[in-house]
Formats: C-alpha cells, structure tokens, sequence
C-alpha cells in the first residue's frame, strides 16, 4: 500500500563499480574489526559489505587514511551527498507526519490477531499507518527489508529471532513492525513493490537483511544490516541500545 500523499526520494550518489567483489581478509573500522571481507557497494559516504558475521556498512570517513584513498573518499561530496539526504529527510517526514484520513470502522469486521510470530504481525503494514499507530500507543517502528524467497540470512533471522516467542512478545509491547519484501520469485502488486522500491531507496538499503529502527516521528534511531549472532536477546538488546542513544 503506498499512503496518500507519500513522496518519495532518491539520493543519487557515485558508485565505485571496479571496487564491486572486491575481497579483504581483515577490515578495522576503529575497535571494530570485520573479516573475510567482500565489497559489494562503495557510495559517496559509505562502503558496503559482507562479512564472517553477515552483511555491514561502515562510512568512508572511519576509514584510515590509506582505505580513504583506495576507496575514492572525497569529503567535499560526502558532505553535498549527506546535505541532500538531510533535505530529503526533512521533506519526507513533513510528508508522513500529515495526518491520514481515517476509514469508518465496520465493527462487525473480525480483527486482526496479535498472537502470533512478529513476521506475520508486520505483514502488508503500511510505514504511515504505522507511524500513526505508533504515536498514538508510545511505540518505535521497525522496518525489516528482506528477500523472503532467495535471501538465506533473512530466512536464518526470520527463524532464529524473529519468528520467536520471545521476540513477538517484545514487538508486541514495543514496535510497530513494518516488512518490506524484495522477493525473486513471489508475485507482488505493482504499488505494493513501486513503495517497497522507494523506502529502499530513501533508507539507503543496500543489502538484506536490514533492519532500520524509528521512532514515532519518523527518525532512525539505528540500523543492523545483516544477520545478528545470539538470538532475539541479542536483537532486544541492540534495539532497545539504539533507543537509549
């Protein structure tokens, strides 16, 4: 569903195509250190990547200075590339933070269920519907992108995490669960794939999972980018870290 009024933007950023695959056995990104290291995207402000633990992104200015210059860093277009994402921002939100109008309620309607596994509770959400339920109950918005029918650590996650008890005890207090399905083989509505396409987009996803946290305003408050060893304590913990910042 694509909410009335949404608007949507692209940030349009150079790719360092010949640094596609590339394979790095080590990568220290401050006290962080990633290996078995395969580039897949490099932008104007981020390298991405999988890893022996995933998929991770990291900006280009953590890099030291020798990574900096092997990967093109330019901080005169990092920051024109950041001021355009900080203008888009500030439109978008003015978009879904108009109010929607609300549809008369059929009473003798059956309601949804809440009991069962967070994947299914997110289901065909809406991100404006979300963030107006969100404002109204005290929740945060999670949005998981993910490649339900190819992407083996979305379906690892999925059975690890999120389709735990645990886990759907925790978003049933505490977020509104929005999926965005990028699926190679299921059939999808044209406006249901055109919005998932422009969140894409306008989050900047390059790689499945990721999981990008908002609080009911529309604001991220953190991302995780690739599957997360531990369980849903681990997830827990790293969401409820991001709402501590």
């Amino acid at each position: 569903m694509r909410a009335n009024g949404f608007i949507a933007f692209s940030l349009i950023v150079a790719v360092w195509v010949a640094r596609a695959n590339e394979k790095l056995p080590l990568l220290n990104v401050g006290s962080e250190v990633y290996s078995n290291v395969t580039v897949t995207t490099v932008t104007a402000t981020d390298i991405y990547f999988t890893y022996a633990g995933g998929m991770a992104n990291v900006k280009l200015s953590k890099l030291d200075p020798a990574l900096q210059e092997h990967f093109g860093y330019n901080p005169t277009k990092a920051g024109e590339a950041e001021q355009k994402q900080a203008a888009a921002n500030t439109q978008y939100h003015q978009a879904i933070n108009q109010p929607a109008p609300r549809p008369p309620v059929d009473e003798s309607a059956a309601q949804p269920s809440t009991a069962g596994p967070a994947s299914e509770l997110s289901s065909g959400s809406a991100l404006s519907s979300a963030l107006n339920q969100a404002r109204s109950e005290n929740k945060m918005v999670l949005l998981d992108f993910t490649g339900s029918d190819w992407c083996g650590w979305c379906k690892k996650f999925d059975k690890d995490v999120l389709s735990t008890d645990k886990f759907a005890g925790y978003a049933k207090s505490k977020l509104m669960l929005v999926t965005l399905d990028f699926p190679s083989h299921k059939k999808q509505d044209a406006a249901l794939k055109q919005a998932n396409q422009e969140l894409k987009k306008r989050f900047g996803v390059n790689g499945f999972p990721t999981f990008v946290l908002l609080n009911s305003a529309g604001k991220e408050l953190g991302r995780q980018v690739g599957y997360l060893k531990g369980g849903p304590d681990a997830f827990i913990a790293e969401l409820d870290g991001f709402n501590r910042r």
